[in-house]
């Protein structure tokens, strides 16, 4: 109880003195000549959030980057050494490999099948569209967390003679198969990808709203100029509709692309990086936390950053190209 309460205290101590912030700043301008305030103004409400993103991301990222090139407890100046011990050490290699998967499949399926479900719950009458985006949208209400506690279930194995609890297992035996420990299963990567489907399950309702939207503003006249032409259902979409929205599609897919290069949570509650399944991420916590290895975890915080960087701008130009088609 003591929690919530100290979070709603923080929520408006926060509220007022943004607002205490605006009135002030508000109050100093108006002080000035109207010639300099017109000069000014935009620069006097910029700078607050210039200091704060300069204090709260830019110095602890080059904190971390100097960091990354110290030793365990960073006392003492090692080079490059944690990058040669992590690129030269196989677990990480495969780690590396695993955030490839990630992003190779993850952002792929959930597009693929966002946009399939956009254009199909689209053609149904108003009542069942929106039946099906509620129940399909749904687990985007759920946290990470949770979402990995439930696929757990569904995953679960336990050994012979036992009731079985697994939904996965139960409609495996039933086919007269046997149980599997899935999550254990590092065969060509099962386990990554059985993992990989939780995200899928959780970004295909967002990817299903945005996409369908877009789909909605494409002009009718053009999707009817197309059918009178005698195009298929299927050439409608591919020559007509997809290419109306693809600024949207990759909007999309750039965003749960950098939400896969940041998963830790399903890893951390569902197999603990173990059995070959653990990303960047959940390697920086277990360095960090686990091992108090502060110099090797900042070197893994930093490729991550690395990788993640070119991501970002990748997306701030694919809205910005959005922006100037509007």
């Amino acid at each position: 109880m003591s929690d919530i309460i100290f979070g709603l205290v923080s929520i408006v101590i926060g509220i007022v003195a943004s607002y205490g912030l605006y009135w002030l700043l508000n109050f100093l301008l108006s002080l000035l000549p109207k010639r300099i305030h017109e000069k000014v103004s935009w620069l006097a409400f910029l700078t607050p959030a210039a200091v704060l993103v300069i204090l709260v991301l830019i110095v602890p990222l080059l904190q971390t980057v100097v960091w990354s090139f110290m030793d365990d407890r960073v006392k003492t100046w090692v080079g490059f050494k944690n990058y040669v011990d992590l690129f030269t050490d196989k677990r990480f290699l495969g780690i590396l490999l695993n955030d490839f998967l990630w992003v190779l499949v993850v952002p792929a399926i959930t597009v693929a099948i966002g946009t399939a479900v956009a254009t199909l719950t689209n053609q149904v009458g108003p009542t069942r569209e929106r039946v099906c985006k509620s129940l399909i949208f749904m687990p985007m209400a759920i946290s990470f967390v949770a979402a990995a506690t439930i696929w757990s279930y569904f995953y679960a194995y336990v050994p012979p003679g036992r009731p079985e609890v697994g939904m996965l297992n139960a409609l495996v035996k039933s086919f007269g198969f046997e149980a599997q420990p899935w999550l254990t299963m590092d065969q060509g990567r099962l386990n990554s990808f059985l993992l990989m489907a939780v995200v899928v399950w959780l970004q295909v309702g967002y990817s299903m709203v945005v996409i369908s939207a877009a789909i909605k503003n494409v002009p009718e006249e053009t999707i009817e100029a197309a059918q009178l032409d005698g195009a298929s259902a299927w050439q409608v979409f591919a020559g007509v509709v997809l290419p109306q929205v693809w600024g949207t599609v990759m909007s999309v897919f750039v965003t749960v692309l950098i939400l896969v290069m940041k998963v830790f949570d399903i890893v951390l509650s569902m197999t603990r990086g173990n059995f070959t399944t653990s990303v960047l991420a959940f390697e920086w916590y277990k360095q960090f936390f686990e091992n108090s290895n502060i110099g090797p975890a900042s070197a893994v915080v930093t490729v991550l950053v690395l990788l993640i960087g070119p991501l970002m701008y990748l997306q701030i130009k694919t809205v910005q190209q959005q922006e100037a088609l509007r």
